[in-house]
């Protein structure tokens, strides 16, 4: 099987996607600079899945020290790019470090690529691509409005650089996987997400909220144009979000895919709403999660959903999980962390 550079694969999806990139026979080499995961994550994915995947302590910055990763792992075939900055919120606040963070990064990557003879990439991008569309359910053929925060606008400049690179590259393909909202953990509950400090997305504010360690949860927005006022969104389990990188993979290698660059929307087709959210999370649980409701927060998009029949239709691949078992995933992965926590 081919070996598989999964950038950022420490992180919250990446690690997913490694331990199914594993059970399907790939060989993995993670790089991650541990800004915002923690090297704990290996035990997990190597508990899970029997096998300890290369890791290189790199930032995808660093164009030297990427260099000589190639030059060490000397077979990779394809690379996944999730490394990047990812907050909405802190990107308003710091959008130097999200445009360095997630562009120099990406532009290191492709100038590496034919100095190492890899013409494979598979690109992590964001529904926020779409800003907030003008139909819903949005399709890959929607219109790119101007984005509503630096990270959308990273992963905007990020699609135009690949883009330009490959059509300037005859050798290369790339397959651009833009993501709705990835929430849950893995069945075993072994990897989850684990952000840094305060998190920035909602899932683990949620359960940080519901087992005590949070005192409430803070609801940005109630006066939306949506029926609840808060915002809606598509929530996808991560273990969906983290296969369908493995049948992009095999596309790719396969050489099965129809252009040079693809694109495709991963969700699940549904809006919930961040009230609709808290609810059935207590429905699914039975506690009971204080929240606040907050003034909006600058850049958020108010309603994006996806249609995913062209990922369906094209990829074969599905979101299987319902939000209540993804829920409930999370909240075991909450738990099995408190315990860890005891434990220490």
């Amino acid at each position: 099987m081919a070996k598989i550079l999964v950038t950022g694969g420490i992180g919250y999806i990446g690690s997913h996607t490694v331990v199914e990139l594993q059970k399907v026979g790939f060989e993995v080499v993670i790089v991650d600079n541990l800004s915002n995961s923690n090297i704990d994550v290996l035990n997990g994915i190597e508990k899970i899945t029997g096998i300890r995947p290369a890791f290189e302590n790199i930032d995808c910055v660093d164009y030297l020290s990427m260099d000589r990763m190639f030059e060490k792992y000397n077979d990779i075939e394809a690379i996944i790019h999730f490394a990047a900055s990812k907050a909405v919120g802190e990107s308003v606040e710091k959008p130097l470090l999200y445009y360095r963070n997630n562009l120099v990064s990406l532009i290191n990557l492709l100038q590496l690529m034919p100095i190492h003879k890899i013409n494979n990439f598979v690109f992590s991008s964001s529904c926020t691509v779409y800003g907030q569309p003008d139909i819903l359910p949005v399709t890959e053929s929607a219109p790119i409005k101007p984005a509503l925060s630096p990270y959308g606008n990273t992963k905007q400049i990020g699609e135009e650089i690949i883009r330009d690179t490959i059509y300037a590259n005859p050798c290369y393909q790339s397959i651009i996987l833009r993501y709705f909202n990835p929430i849950g953990a893995h069945s075993s509950a072994e990897i989850g997400e684990l952000p840094n400090g305060v998190p920035n997305n909602l899932l683990p504010f949620v359960t940080q909220t519901a087992i005590g360690l949070r005192k409430h949860l803070q609801v940005f927005g109630s006066n939306y144009n949506t029926p609840d006022g808060s915002c809606i969104r598509d929530y996808i389990h991560v273990v969906d979000l983290a296969k369908a990188h493995v049948i992009a993979v095999q596309r790719i290698l396969n050489h099965k895919t129809k252009s040079r660059v693809e694109t495709f929307n991963l969700g699940t087709g549904r809006g919930l709403s961040v009230l609709e959210i808290i609810e059935i999370f207590e429905e699914v649980t039975g506690v009971k999660v204080p929240y606040r409701l907050v003034g909006r927060r600058e850049g958020d998009i108010e309603k994006v959903w996806a249609d995913p029949s062209y990922a369906n239709n094209e990829l074969g691949w599905i979101a299987n999980e319902t939000v209540e078992e993804t829920l409930r995933s999370a909240w075991v992965w909450e738990q099995n962390l408190a315990q860890r926590a005891k434990a220490e």
